[in-house]
This record gives C-alpha cells, sequence and structure tokens, in this order.
C-alpha cells in the first residue's frame, strides 16, 4: 500500500490499547515507514520508506533480510507478486522498480511513472498510478508500457485488479473510484459516494463486490456490475488499508492503532482489534481466513538531531489475531 499521509504522530489517537508485542518491532529505516506488504506465503514483509529504500523481512524472526537501493526519493507504495518473487516499488522520483526478491537485484526501472504499485492475479501485468490522475499498465517481463489511461482529476492513491485480472479498480484524491477495462483501456463506470479521498480499494475473492475506504473513516462496499452502492460501513478516521478473507464474508479495515472487522452480507461491526501502536498500512488474511497479520508503521515524535536517525522510524508486524 502507499502512503501520502500526515506521519502518525499526527492522526487521532484510539481510546484504548492493549499491551500486546509486537512479534517484529524494527526502526532499520532511517526515516518514517511509508508503506508495507506482506508476500503471497507471509513469511517475508517488504517495506517503503522516506529514507528511499526498501527493506525485506524475515516475518518470523524479525531480521533484516536485505535493503533494495536504488531509488533517488521517498518510496510510497510497494507490492509483491502474485508468486512472490517479484517486487514492485513505487517511489516520488517519478520510477517504478522491478526487483528479485530472493537476490535483491534490480531486475528493470519502469521510467515517467510513479505509485501506488498493484500486480494482476497472474502476474503478468503491473498497474501504477500517478499523480496527474493517470494509471499506466506494464508488461512485467520486458518492462513495456501497454497502455495508459486518464480519468481522475487529481493523484491516485490505489489500484488492484479483479480476480480475474480483467477490471482494474482506481482510486484517488478526487473521492471517486473507476473501473477500468484491462485489455483496452475503456473506462467502464465510476463509483461515486465518498465525500474524501479514497485511500484503498480490494475486490471480493468473487470479484462481485468492491470494497473502498476513505479519509473520513468510511467504508463503502459496491456491486461492481453495477455500480450500486451496497452499504456504509462506519470506521475510524482515516481507513488506510482494505481486506477480505479468502471467503468473502468478513471484510478487514485497518487505521490508527485499530483493525475493524465487519459482515459484509449485514455490515454489521463483527470486532475491533485494538494494541497496533501505529498507522496500519496493511492487513493480511491466512489462507483459512482465520486469523490476521498487521503491518503497523509509526514514526516517534521525540527524535531530534541528538539522536540516530534510525530510532525516528519503527516497523511493527504484529502477531496473527485470531479471528474465529
Amino acid at each position: 500500500m502507499r502512503s501520502r499521509l500526515p506521519p502518525a504522530n499526527k492522526l487521532p489517537k484510539s481510546s484504548s490499547a492493549s499491551s500486546q508485542a509486537p512479534l517484529v518491532g524494527q526502526t532499520g529505516h532511517s526515516a518514517a515507514v511509508t508503506s508495507v506488504a506482506f508476500s503471497p506465503d507471509g513469511k517475508i514483509l517488504a517495506s517503503g520508506s522516506e529514507d528511499a529504500t526498501v527493506k525485506l523481512w524475515d516475518v518470523s524472526t524479525g531480521t533484516d533480510l536485505r535493503t533494495l537501493k536504488g531509488h533517488s526519493a521517498k518510496v510510497l507504495s510497494v507490492a509483491f507478486s502474485p508468486d512472490g518473487k517479484t517486487l514492485a516499488s513505487g517511489s516520488t522520483d517519478d520510477t517504478v522498480k522491478l526487483w528479485d526478491v530472493s537476490t535483491g537485484a534490480e531486475l528493470r526501472t519502469l521510467k515517467r511513472h510513479s505509485e501506488p504499485v498493484a500486480f494482476s492475479p497472474d502476474g503478468k501485468i503491473l498497474a501504477s498510478g500517478g499523480d496527474h490522475g493517470t494509471v499506466k499498465l506494464w508488461d512485467v517481463s520486458t518492462g513495456k508500457e501497454l497502455r495508459t489511461v486518464k480519468g481522475h482529476r487529481e493523484l491516485v492513491y490505489s489500484v488492484t485488479f479483479s480476480p480475474d485480472a480483467k477490471t482494474l479498480a482506481s482510486s484517488g484524491l478526487d473521492n471517486a473510484i473507476k473501473l477500468w477495462d484491462v485489455s483496452t483501456g475503456e473506462e467502464l463506470r465510476t463509483l461515486k459516494g465518498h465525500s474524501a479521498a479514497v485511500l484503498s480499494v480490494a475486490f471480493s475473492p468473487d470479484g462481485k463486490t468492491l470494497a473502498s475506504s476513505s479519509w473520513v473513516g468510511t467504508v463503502e462496499l459496491w456491486h461492481v456490475s453495477t455500480a450500486r452502492e451496497l452499504r456504509t460501513l462506519e470506521g475510524q478516521s482515516p481507513v488506510t488499508s482494505v481486506a477480505f478473507n479468502p471467503d468473502g464474508k468478513t471484510l478487514a479495515g485497518g487505521s490508527n492503532d485499530t483493525i475493524m472487522l465487519w459482515d459484509v452480507l449485514t455490515g454489521s461491526e463483527l470486532r475491533i482489534l485494538k494494541g497496533h501502536s501505529g498507522l496500519v498500512n496493511s492487513g493480511a488474511f491466512s489462507r483459512d481466513g482465520k486469523s490476521l497479520r498487521a503491518g503497523v508503521t509509526t514514526q516517534r515524535s521525540s527524535c531530534g538531531m541528538s539522536r540516530p536517525a534510525q530510532n525516528c522510524a519503527r516497523l511493527a508486524v504484529h502477531p496473527d489475531e485470531v479471528i474465529q
């Protein structure tokens, strides 16, 4: 996920928090951590930072596996390919880079576009968003730009493919969500209902429902084929990430210090998971849907010139929350 949000210490504080210790707590970056993503098997966490680097972490031990250097400005988005072998990173240096996860080698640089980034389900296409409302589609194997689509009036915050890879959803600062035909680049429809920037979008496993979250804490569920708004879920401001569980019956939304769970069919709130001290930038359900892992970023407000820079940024991965 990408982030151009205020530092976590500037966001509203949760009313309560548990004493649950993080599985991984790291200070390896020298500036704020802006984005995190889990590998498909959940064993590796990638983190992008304002220090222009990407780090790969062993989730079970907290070991810093390697640092990926090549960007010249803030890295605001990271995403793993479906097979977990390739990582994409988007930066404000106006490039997207592809990396070999096993070696850390830079595979190629896609120029004149930035972030967010997302792989298609088959891993063959990469989508990237831009500051000027554009979305680009790239051939992963060659780095060739397939097409550029434009419909948003301002920067794009999130992109995601449908499970069948035929549709791309994008959302942005213009409060809108757009659905695109991947093969032609045609705009299929625009979903309107949010009153603030739409920070994250996610398709249900069957591709029939789209979830979207906003800066003001609302989550909308949409019927994809008709663009009909199904229901509005109330969360905490801002809801920065959304994820469906494998059977599509539960939706998780990450916010400041908190993860919220809703029943997709009824819209009722099932549970609030607290104790995640920081901004929940990423959430991933286990394959059986019974637990949820969260990637949390924080930035300490007490850092000054007299303190080592690496102490100013913190990344935490919390233990699996048991859902069922």
